[in-house]
């Protein structure tokens, strides 16, 4: 359902995910008891971003790093988790879309890790983050026609050589954005820094704690991600 290439692997060797595959999901508004944590933490978030730099934060920083080997620069094209934080330290607030969107969004801020919702009507078959070859089919939020990502720019690509994201953690696709018809959805948490086992293992047991509060019809599998264990399982993610 979700792997890394191998070249990825050998790149990127400290990466770290956890994925959460959920069905049976009903994404409406969140319920109060969401909007009341989701908005807890955005208050936190903002007191931590008062102590320490967004740039110094270490899952942050790793980002930037990681964006800069396969040559974005991090300063133009941000990672997920840093424009979200960055939105909430100028703007003091990130609205409530919908369940799905409210829980990454939390997990997110309360990690400054990069989350992924991705609705599985949109995707064929498996997605596989890769290298691009640069004739992938990636189409943006609010856009009809399709682009070629840029060879060498890392994506989440399905068996139809569609992407579903850019830049790695940078933008997702209108193909695989959850809505109103969402009912099935793949769920990553991915970490490169120095504690990236210990924070995706707290990332996704928030998220599943969330998920199983706010959608409690739902059927949920989840399993964790390390170049030991590029693919598939369920150990336990490695230091």
């Amino acid at each position: 359902m979700f792997a890394y290439d191998a070249a990825i692997i050998e790149r990127f060797p400290g990466i770290r995910a956890a994925v959460i595959h959920t069905t049976g999901l009903s994404n409406g508004p969140s319920s109060p008891d969401l909007l009341a944590e989701y908005r807890a933490e955005q208050r936190a978030a903002i007191e931590r971003l008062a102590a320490t730099p967004i740039a110094d934060i270490p899952s942050i920083a790793a980002w930037r790093r990681v964006f800069s080997a396969f040559g974005v620069k991090p300063t133009q094209h941000r990672n997920a988790a840093e424009s979200l934080l960055r939105r909430l330290d100028k703007q003091g607030d990130i609205p409530t879309i919908s369940t799905l969107v409210d829980l990454g969004n939390l997990i997110a801020i309360r990690y400054a890790l990069p989350v992924a919702v991705l609705d599985l009507a949109g995707i064929a078959g498996s997605t596989t983050v890769r290298f691009a070859d640069g004739t992938e089919r990636f189409t943006d939020l609010g856009s009809g026609e399709p682009v070629h990502p840029e060879p060498g720019e890392v994506v989440f690509v399905d068996a139809d050589g569609v992407a579903s994201a850019r830049r790695w953690c940078w933008r997702q696709s209108a193909q695989s954005a959850t809505g109103t018809s969402t009912v099935d959805a793949l769920v990553t948490i991915e970490v490169h820094h120095g504690s990236a086992a210990g924070d995706a293992g707290l990332a996704l047991t928030d998220f599943l704690q969330l998920l199983a509060t706010s959608q409690p019809g739902s059927e949920t599998t989840s399993f964790t991600l390390s170049p030991s264990n590029p693919s598939t399982g369920s150990v336990p993610l490695e230091d």
